[in-house]
């Protein structure tokens, strides 16, 4: 202190330090982030208007690309279903089969699929056309597959009226029941004559009907008389491992054993079947590109309602800039408010799927919408949603604060 008793410079210089401890320092990340998430959810709720118009867009690009994606899966489903509802472990089938349908394997392999280590059963099955006189003279088609006693490796199922052993009654045969009114008007006990042979229904299955004709079953023997088929002769053999036993070893041993055939696991065969489905036939082409076309579409909606809505809301994010808010804490704010948009759109977008999907439901074609597509859903709507809030940063990125006073 100074002889005037006035403070000194020193005295001064001390005091700065408690002046600046007054002005407060830049919240961190995550509260910004916080902040400007609150803000967002606060300005999407705020015009009701509004946001019933953006999360149309997003319920529309939901029910577009489900419907599509599960349209395709439902066809998808109805090539394989053979394959995953066999009660086997390997399938032996000729080297040319690409799909399970009607094919020559000489019974040998049988023989040699029975004496093989770690095969507990080996079963033929027969698969082939079969056309079923009706009652007004005409023909139906159905794929008749013939299956071994005792044990039906190769169906049926989804069995809704009588049931398997049936077939061990003589000259007996499983229909399809969506199927009754189409084959003139089928019964538990209704008799038919099939490939010129008279047969007796003995149950009915619900929902076999793959991407042609429906499935019939019949007895092993029985389905060798209606197709002709020669002793000598089946279309696949099914073999059921013991329990413990190692299946790649197994299935090398076949192959080494039979050169004339090929031996597929559960898994490789129903991808190569699904292989085929999607390179060689038109379900993959039209079906594919009508999923990816429902996404495009819908993420141009999703866009142009997210752009829409930072658009409509432009003096809002002017005066937010006047008051300090950066570019980056807009990007918060908008991240947040498109996942919410995504969120709430697909779950709203997803019930409606539901819903459809059990109004359309029938045996020959069902929504399959299982809980990977519906995640996928959600994760896939996030991102169109966020990259969507992107294109529209880039406008508020020139949105100068002056505006809000002019």
């Amino acid at each position: 202190m100074s002889a005037t008793g006035s403070p000194g410079p020193h005295h001064l210089v001390a005091t700065r330090p408690a002046a600046a401890k007054a002005i407060r320092a830049r919240q961190g990340f995550f509260s910004r982030f916080r902040m400007m998430g609150a803000v967002g959810l606060k300005m999407m709720f705020h015009s009701k208007l509004k946001l019933i118009g953006t999360l149309l867009g997003v319920v529309f690009a939901v029910v577009l690309s489900n419907q599509q994606a599960g349209t395709f899966l439902g066809l998808i489903y109805k090539n394989v279903m053979f394959v995953r509802n066999t009660d086997c472990d390997l399938w032996i089938m000729p080297r040319s089969t690409e799909v399970v349908g009607p094919g020559k394997l000489s019974t040998s392999a049988l023989s040699q699929a029975l004496v093989t280590k770690g095969v507990a059963d080996a079963a033929p099955i027969l698969i082939g056309g079969a056309n079923v006189l009706l009652p007004n003279g005409g023909f139906q088609q159905v794929t008749l597959v013939g299956t071994k006693y005792p044990n039906y490796r190769g169906g049926p199922w989804n069995i809704v009226a009588g049931d398997r052993g049936a077939l061990a009654r003589p000259d007996t045969l499983i229909f399809e029941d969506s199927e009754r009114e189409l084959l003139g008007g089928l019964n538990l006990g209704s008799v038919r004559e099939v490939n010129g042979r008279r047969v007796v229904v003995g149950g009915f299955t619900w929902g076999l009907i793959p991407f042609g004709p429906s499935y019939a079953f019949a007895d092993f023997e029985v389905a060798r008389e209606l197709l002709k088929t020669p002793q000598d002769e089946v279309a696949f053999i099914l073999v059921k491992l013991k329990p413990g036993a190692d299946a790649a070893a197994v299935k090398d041993e076949l192959s080494r054993n039979l050169p004339d055939a090929k031996v597929f696991d559960r898994k490789d065969f129903e991808a190569s079947v699904l292989k085929f489905i999607l390179t060689k036939t038109a379900i993959g082409i039209t079906f594919g590109t009508s999923t990816v076309f429902g996404l495009i579409v819908g993420f141009v909606i999703v866009s142009l309602s997210m752009f829409s809505a930072v658009v409509d809301n432009i003096r809002e994010f002017g005066t937010l800039k006047a008051i300090g808010v950066t570019n980056l804490d807009l990007s918060m704010l908008l991240f947040v408010q498109s996942v919410a948009y995504a969120l709430l759109g697909s779950l709203v977008g997803l019930s409606l799927v539901a819903q459809m999907a059990k109004g359309i439901r029938s045996a020959k074609l069902a929504l399959n919408t299982p809980p990977q597509l519906t995640l996928g859903t959600v994760v896939v709507m996030i991102i169109m949603c966020v990259f969507a809030s992107s294109l529209a940063l880039l406008r508020l990125r020139k949105v100068e604060p002056a505006m809000v006073f002019r």
